[in-house]
């Protein structure tokens, strides 16, 4: 896949590609200017924690980020599995960083518009797939604890797509909404995309209502005054 240097897909995620954890963040020195409470809150600290598995954003980094891995299973259009064991799961799951597809049948919320597209599509073009997992120093993890990702084709899958954005592609075709709801490094550029897709009435966007979107999207809608193509 080529990719011109004023692509802001390709600027923005040669940025996160390069970036290390340790370089986004700074910790004021708190030990420094009260030395005993700060041992206090060490020690309380270490006996809350000392029986769990805690697996921080430091952790995700060294662990997961810009390394290439092979997805063995595909939940729905936006959530599949790595083969790297995370704690006591054999496999990662991950959820992808700024989009949202509509769900499947058996799922929380029912079955939406364009949820068995969303999905047959992400199984077709991923199972087997090398990616190449971009972590974002904002957040690493959602509150289900699945890994929080940004997903390359990887440059040795033969499928001849290196370098391509699964999160972007989805929206590109009309099988998942610009995700509005958390800040994130991409998310102008993935709203800029979803515009393009429902100018050019793609995928769900050709008959989609207000009805069919789901309740955070909708209601998002209706602040804007969405009316239905």
């Amino acid at each position: 896949m080529m990719c011109r240097v004023d692509d802001p897909t390709y600027l923005i995620m040669s940025l996160l590609r390069t970036q290390t954890f340790s370089e986004t963040i700074r910790f004021a020195p708190f030990w420094k200017r009260r030395p005993f409470i700060a041992l206090g809150l060490l020690v309380v600290g270490v006996g809350a924690f000392s029986q769990l598995r805690v697996t921080g954003p430091t952790d995700d980094f060294d662990t997961y980020h810009n390394r290439v891995f092979t997805v063995v299973e595909v939940a729905d259009g936006d959530t599949f599995d790595i083969d790297y064991p995370d704690g006591a799961h054999p496999d990662t799951r991950i959820r992808l960083w700024g989009v949202d597809t509509p769900e499947v049948a058996g799922s929380r919320d029912g079955a939406m518009h364009f949820g068995t597209e969303a999905s047959a599509f992400a199984k077709d073009v991923l199972l087997g797939a090398k990616v190449r997992v971009i972590l974002s120093p904002k957040r690493t993890r959602d509150k289900y604890d699945r890994l929080l990702a940004y997903v390359e084709f990887a440059e040795d899958d033969e499928s001849g797509r290196e370098g391509e954005s699964f999160n972007e592609r989805l929206i590109h075709e009309g099988l998942a909404y610009a995700d509005w709801r958390f800040d994130h490094p991409m998310k102008s550029v993935y709203k800029k995309a979803e515009r393009e897709a429902r100018r050019d009435r793609t995928g769900l966007w050709a008959r989609v209502s207000i009805e069919d979107m789901p309740a955070w999207r909708s209601r998002m809608e209706r602040e804007l005054k969405y009316r239905a193509p």
